[in-house]
């Protein structure tokens, strides 16, 4: 038995109501465990963490480390590969590369070193579905999962517009078992397939008719929300409104929320989906948060994460395919388009956030302004959208920008004056607790993902423990953890690498009706490029995995 003891930690696990109370945990194999009764039982290890903070792992639920858009993001970007600092290979390590995309191996590292120990990538086409698969096996120190992308699937928008329920729904679970995915994506639904079939397509409202099918975003929402409810599956359906990034859109994301007519849904990277202005006009471009907030503090069938814009040079990357064509016009810079066959597509474009510029300015306050707004941290989740609004290395930066009012209003009052003065961000008092940050960086993400093992300290977690250094600097102290610990085992110390443990793979498995696939293998044979025996992910092709149960 490998039973050892951290002892006199502060704890700080929200979901089991302890906040800074001086306490031991228990590690028995990779699992937290209570402490034994009989006296008599002893650890075989004990770990003196008196003064130092203890918080589950970190959870992020929305980024993009794997997959062939990210590797195109890599290969479009020497430039910012030669600029930073690489990751040299040591006794415990391979080596890697940073900037905005980090490699396999990199991203495992820069990860685990922050604390964090789990992380979903949020955008895969069920068709790439084993081309992420087999960079997750290549991602150490973190358990990963993905959302496979349906809002532009053919087969499913053949089956809302002819109104069969039953159809949608087992199409779900045959994509998500296929691709062994977690959970349903939506991107611009609609949107793509407008984008692929015209030059400059794309739709705007909920209640467009998508070329070539009888259906509209409303109805792509409403259909695999309650594919998602009548599956159980543990995450709800993840949005990724129409409208992304335009002025204006805040109303698109109200009609969304009201869309889902109280199912549960997660909007995501809802900074990006809450602007005012219009006619892509700088001078009208601003913040309605207040409006969005409001809605999202009344309805809890609702949780958003944040998508917080940072300055400087990233990557854009997007299932979005009209966006990045927009942005690579835009900034007058490369980009890359893809198609998926009959799924989806994606935009790839470099893309640099100045605190000169008015609009990027306003992207910064506004995430923030999503942070304080929302009255129950547990419906919201720390996110860049990585790297979209930047590197998830940002995270201990965006920890101090909500704990220290004084640094936030500092940063604010180095932006143009038509933010600094409009921008709701200058009366916004909430400082964040430690036992806030801890809920959405970690509770929170795993409560939304229905994730029972994670995001808590209680008997029968995963033992996957970040220990840190109480620091008045609160970016220094959550930039550099003294120990994180996945599945009971130290994998850095003072942020160098030890142990570079491999992660597994989450995943669901709803089940399906399988009278479904005689249809399915005549599509695959009629249109598609591979074929039908070809296309699902076998659970042998992945390292390691644990299927986590649908209720």
């Amino acid at each position: 038995m490998s039973l050892w003891k951290i002892a006199a930690a502060k704890i700080y696990d929200p979901a089991n109501g302890r906040s800074g109370e001086v306490g031991d945990l228990w590690i028995d194999g990779d699992r937290i465990v209570s402490a034994p009764t009989d006296p008599s039982v002893r650890p075989t290890r004990v770990l003196d963490a008196i003064g130092l903070v203890a918080m589950p792992g970190g959870v992020d639920m929305h980024c993009h480390i794997a997959g062939p858009k990210v590797n195109a993001g890599r290969r479009m970007r020497p430039d910012d590969k030669r600029t930073s600092q690489p990751v040299r290979r040591t006794a415990a390590t391979r080596s890697g590369t940073l900037g905005s995309v980090p490699s396999t191996f990199a991203t495992g590292y820069k990860y685990a070193a922050l604390g964090y120990t789990t992380a979903f990538d949020a955008a895969i086409a069920p068709l790439t579905a084993r081309h992420a698969h087999a960079e997750f096996d290549d991602t150490p120190c973190i358990d990963r999962g993905c959302f496979l992308l349906m809002g532009n699937n053919h087969f499913l928008l053949r089956a809302i517009a002819e109104g069969d329920p039953e159809r949608v729904r087992a199409l779900v679970a045959w994509l998500l078992e296929a691709g062994k995915g977690y959970a349903p994506k939506i991107v611009n639904p609609g949107g793509i397939e407008a984008w692929k079939q015209q030059a400059g397509g794309n739709v705007h409202g909920l209640d467009e008719s998508i070329p070539g099918f009888d259906v509209t975003p409303r109805a792509i929402i409403r259909s695999v929300a309650q594919a998602a409810a009548e599956l159980r599956l543990p995450h709800a359906v993840h949005i990724h409104a129409n409208n992304l990034g335009m002025p204006g859109n805040w109303t698109t994301t109200l009609a969304t929320m009201e869309a889902l007519e109280g199912r549960r849904g997660h909007l995501t990277h809802i900074q990006f989906h809450s602007y005012a202005g219009g006619d892509a006009d700088e001078a009208t471009f601003g913040s309605e948060v207040g409006k969005l907030a409001d809605y999202v503090n009344t309805h809890p069938n609702i949780t958003v994460d944040v998508g917080q814009v940072m300055f400087g040079s990233t990557t854009s990357m997007t299932a979005d395919g009209p966006v990045g064509y927009f942005l690579g016009n835009l900034y007058k810079t490369r980009w890359y388009s893809c198609d998926t066959e009959l799924e989806s597509g994606c935009g790839v474009a470099p893309i640099e956030y100045k605190r000169k510029s008015v609009v990027h300015a306003w992207q910064w306050a506004i995430g923030l302004e999503w942070y304080l707004r929302v009255n129950d941290p547990w419906q919201v989740a720390m996110s860049t959208d990585h790297p979209n609004g930047g590197s998830f290395l940002a995270y201990p930066q965006i920890v101090r920008l909500l704990m220290d009012r004084n640094f936030r209003q500092e940063v604010l009052a180095g932006l143009p004056a038509e933010v600094r003065e409009q921008s709701e961000l200058k009366d916004l008092a909430r400082e964040y607790t430690l036992e806030e940050i801890c809920i959405i960086t970690r509770a929170a993400p795993a409560r939304m993902l229905g994730l029972r093992n994670k995001g808590h300290l209680g008997p029968g977690a995963d033992a996957d423990i970040t220990l840190y250094t109480p620091n008045a600097d609160y970016q220094a102290m959550f930039e550099l953890p003294r120990l994180v610990i996945k599945g009971g085992q130290v994998v850095v110390e003072q942020g160098e690498v030890r142990e570079p443990v491999a992660g597994k793979t989450l995943y669901v498995a709803p089940g399906y009706d399988p009278g479904l696939e005689p249809e399915l293998r005549s599509w695959f044979d009629e249109l598609s490029t591979i074929r039908f025996a070809n296309y699902p992910v076998g659970l042998s092709e992945l390292a390691a995995s644990e299927r986590v149960e649908c209720s």
